[in-house]
């Protein structure tokens, strides 16, 4: 694994090839972020913005969500997929929200993660995109692309959480999620584009990579 001198050095050439990075979910206030992120499992982004304005006009708080009629809301979230999940646990979540805090989002993370339905990853999205509380989501996109640079080891996302928040400042947290995330959806897709890196010098996939192209090369060369 990389120092945390390193990492930070590594996030910054990430940060500059994807400026301004940020969740690509649109939202107004933080019931509207929990909701899209519950939604965002298992699909894109793009996918929850198109549903989201719809959902949000029919059921525009956690009062009027807790009550919703199972069938409708299903029907309304349906092209996200796992649609009857996701409906149990908005409903769910939304029911503890008024039970639990008058209907608003709580800013805690002990909070957020005793509702039903919401994960740390989901609720360090509400903390560090709503309430610019420091948090390190951990995606399908972060695992993939920290372990493969090596800012990270594991495939337990809360084991990667605790690696790369600790080689970071906390003020650092929540961008370098976003930027691990879309550097995973642009660039370090599951079939790497390399050659478009601004860390692969100093990936730890790459050259790896690069040693198993050089090494046969190499072989052919001292044979002949």
């Amino acid at each position: 694994m990389k120092t945390p001198a390193q990492a930070r050095a590594i996030l910054g050439a990430l940060e500059r090839q994807h400026p301004n990075a940020d969740t690509e979910l649109v939202f107004d206030g933080a019931y509207q972020l929990l909701v899209a992120t519950m939604l965002s499992a298992q699909t894109t982004d793009q996918r929850v913005n198109q549903v989201t304005p719809g959902l949000f006009r029919r059921f525009p708080d956690a009062r009027a969500l807790a009550g919703a009629d199972a069938a409708e809301l299903e029907r309304l979230i349906q092209p996200t997929g796992f649609f009857r999940q996701k409906a149990r646990a908005l409903v769910g979540m939304a029911a503890g929200l008024v039970g639990e805090h008058g209907g608003d989002v709580p800013a805690r993370m002990e909070d957020l993660v005793r509702l039903p339905g919401v994960g740390r990853k989901t609720a360090n999205v509400v903390l560090g995109h709503a309430f610019g509380v420091p948090g390190l989501p951990v995606d399908r996109h972060v695992l993939r692309v920290a372990n493969r640079i090596g800012l990270a080891q594991g495939d337990d996302p809360a084991i990667v959480e605790k690696q790369l928040t600790a080689a970071l400042p906390p003020a650092r947290w929540t961008l370098a999620s976003d930027t691990l995330i879309l550097h995973g959806r642009r660039v370090c897709k599951p079939r790497p584009l390399c050659d478009r890196c601004a860390a692969r010098d100093r990936c730890a996939f790459f050259r790896g990579a690069r040693g198993a192209v050089d090494a046969p090369r190499k072989r052919r060369q001292r044979q002949r």
